[in-house]
């Protein structure tokens, strides 16, 4: 299996969003991807409730997704093995995490591996109310599997 990784600076919200998403649809829409999420600054998350943002299980059960709360993991910092595990890497806001990326992980990482990461443009909830910035989300998904799946037919 490929692994695309969503990227947020807590993990608790857009990225979470994107991996359970990409994970529910993926076996009809891009077989042979799965997603993971990582924060790249956990610890700026310190006013965050719980293990998730509820807009992001209320967006994911409103979509089907079975998602049980009570069975959410707590939110995981990026570390330099998620990014060489990953096959393809989203950050989900370029003026946001491009910032962070390059504080804490620059050193360690290589031209190759800050290339390949793909930057979205959406706004925390802070910024932007959870009705349009989760549907901005599922959109670029959808684009991103066509994408990829596209990618996969050409590579057999």
């Amino acid at each position: 299996m490929k692994v695309v990784l969503f990227l947020c600076t807590g993990n608790y919200y857009r990225s979470r969003f994107a991996e359970e998403l990409f994970n529910f649809r993926a076996p009809a829409k891009c077989p042979g991807w799965v997603a993971a999420s990582r924060g790249v600054a956990v610890d700026l998350g310190g006013g965050n409730v719980g293990h998730i943002a509820v807009q992001t299980i209320q967006a994911l059960q409103s979509r089907g997704v079975d998602f049980d709360p009570g069975f959410a993991r707590a939110p995981r910092q990026l570390e330099i093995g998620d990014i060489n595990a990953a096959d393809h890497i989203v950050a989900l806001k370029y003026s946001e995490h491009f910032p962070l990326m390059r504080d804490r992980f620059f050193s360690r990482l290589s031209r190759n591996d800050i290339s390949r990461i793909e930057y979205w443009d959406i706004h925390d909830i802070d910024l932007m109310a959870s009705e349009k910035a989760l549907p901005l989300i599922e959109e670029r998904l959808d684009d991103l599997m066509i994408r990829l799946r596209e990618e996969s037919d050409i590579l057999l």
